[in-house]
């Protein structure tokens, strides 16, 4: 089977207004398939489903909901219940902030844990059974490098993102016999408008425009996201990343969690937050 074949008639994208989740759907389109984009700012997600439809041809549809918000899972339900979900990309949730736990308020935190590990649960259990009584279908699901090993300012962050990353080999072990791809995918530091706003306010870039040092591109994280679609469980992308990975497992926790303290000190900046 085809992309189309495989992953059709439609997909789903959280967190689809700009980067890597806008240009995810962009390269779903590309292979055939109509899209349900969806994020919070519903203008922005118009302007990009337009530009996805008049450059593919496929159908798009926008959804505009808050993740974090109870209730979310059942008003993405019932705005795609006469639609045949066959693939499913989860890749909202990033953590602006970068602060301190104690610096964050409880209702934050909350929300990062509803938005990162109840809604994919949630989805997921929603979508996937039509996708293994098809006997074929996919589920990308994004992590971090942060849920590697525990470190300061990404307390809650680092927790969901390691939730996320067992949750998707664990659904790997369930689902891929039964026709269904399901892919982690942990990327590290990715050239988004999000990163690039914060580190121009934590003083790290002089401007937006700028590129995040080390950051990878993110028409290199897609890249390696299709190319990787049957690979799961876990796919780490880019080879920064993966060396990481690779030297972190050959330590202790203790000294993970001590090498990753270091370098969050590091990543500081000159402005110190």
């Amino acid at each position: 089977m085809n992309f189309a074949e495989k992953y059709g008639p439609w997909a789903l994208v959280a967190g689809a207004s700009d980067g890597v989740g806008a240009a995810f759907a962009e390269r779903i389109a590309e292979s055939g398939v109509n899209v349900v984009l969806l994020a919070r700012r519903q203008n922005v997600l118009d302007e990009v489903a337009r530009g996805i439809a008049q450059r593919t041809g496929v159908q798009t549809r926008t959804l505009a909901v808050d993740l974090a918000e109870p209730g979310a899972t059942a008003t993405i339900a019932d705005a795609t219940g006469d639609l045949s979900i066959g693939f499913l990309v989860y890749c909202a949730g990033a953590d602006p902030a970068f602060e301190p736990f104690l610096a964050t308020s409880l209702d934050a935190a909350e929300a990062m844990v509803w938005r990162n590990c109840m809604v994919p649960l949630q989805l997921c259990h929603h979508f996937a059974p039509g996708m293994v009584s098809r006997g074929r279908g996919g589920i990308v699901i994004f992590g971090s490098g942060a849920g590697f090993a525990g470190g300061p300012n990404m307390v809650a962050y680092g927790a969901t993102k390691a939730f996320d990353m067992v949750f998707a080999e664990a659904l790997w072990a369930e689902l891929h016999g039964q026709g269904v791809d399901v892919v982690g995918l942990i990327l590290g530091k990715t050239d988004t408008p999000a990163l690039r706003a914060l580190e121009h306010h934590r003083g790290i870039l002089d401007s937006t425009d700028e590129t995040p040092p080390g950051a990878v591109p993110v028409d290199v994280v897609v890249a390696e996201a299709f190319a990787n679609l049957t690979n799961g469980p876990t796919v780490i992308v880019g080879e920064d990343l993966r060396n990481a990975a690779q030297f972190l497992g050959s330590v202790t926790r203790n000294q993970a969690v001590e090498l990753i303290t270091a370098a969050a000190a590091a990543a500081m900046g000159p402005g110190g937050g």
